[in-house]
């Protein structure tokens, strides 16, 4: 939509420099943050202290991989906004709020695998928090569109897919937060391969695999 349409329906448009900086300053910490949870606890020699804090490392990456495939997510969309208005801004405000969040549920999920008590509400409350991210993501995509905010050039072939990936993701995590509710280790499990699936191009791997052979 031209910049003349934009100011005869009084809209204020502001400039998306600030608002990629200070996300990618909140991922940052949010990212770092992950690490300060892992530790170790007696009893036990050295070797088994290490191995049974295995929830700390399982935990680690399943919420550094999710803020990573979020933060390749919102990157490409920021790199293709024009212009972002004041809805656009409150929306990625909330977007990171959820996102800073997400060391909490990590540290519950990691301190509770192993334990019957508090396992099922841990592994829930991580679900919950991760599906609300990708929600959000969806949501700030949608909007962007639907308000001409992007660029006026077509989308390229990587965010078609990635946009159609979106319910596929969110189903996935519907699934999963469903079956932690019987088995919250299994629903860790799947959370692990949907941050993967946010993280690996496998289009792209499969692509080179099929043209060097």
């Amino acid at each position: 939509m031209p910049a003349d349409a934009e100011k005869s329906r009084g809209r204020r448009t502001l400039d998306t420099g600030r608002l990629a900086a200070f996300s990618d300053g909140v991922f940052a910490i949010a990212a770092t943050l992950l690490v300060l949870d892992l530790a170790v606890h007696p009893p036990g020699s050295p070797l088994e202290q290490v191995l049974h804090a295995w929830p700390g490392y399982l935990g680690y990456l399943v919420s550094f991989l999710t803020i990573g495939g979020t933060w390749l997510f919102h990157t490409s969309m920021t790199d293709r906004l024009t212009r972002a208005d004041p809805n656009f801004l409150s929306l990625n405000l909330l977007f990171l709020l959820v996102v800073a969040f997400l060391p909490f549920p990590t540290r519950l999920v990691t301190e509770a695998l192993g334990k019957d008590e508090g396992e099922t509400v841990a592994a829930t409350v991580y679900g919950l928090t991760l599906l609300a991210i990708r929600v959000l993501a969806a949501t700030m995509d949608a909007y962007a569109r639907s308000e001409h905010l992007y660029a006026s050039r077509e989308h390229g072939q990587d965010e078609r897919e990635k946009r159609r990936s979106l319910p596929l993701v969110v189903i996935g995590y519907v699934i999963a937060i469903l079956v932690g509710l019987v088995l919250p280790k299994v629903a860790v499990a799947l959370y692990f391969g949907i941050a993967v699936y946010l993280v690996v191009p496998f289009r792209e791997v499969a692509r080179l695999v099929f043209r060097r052979s």
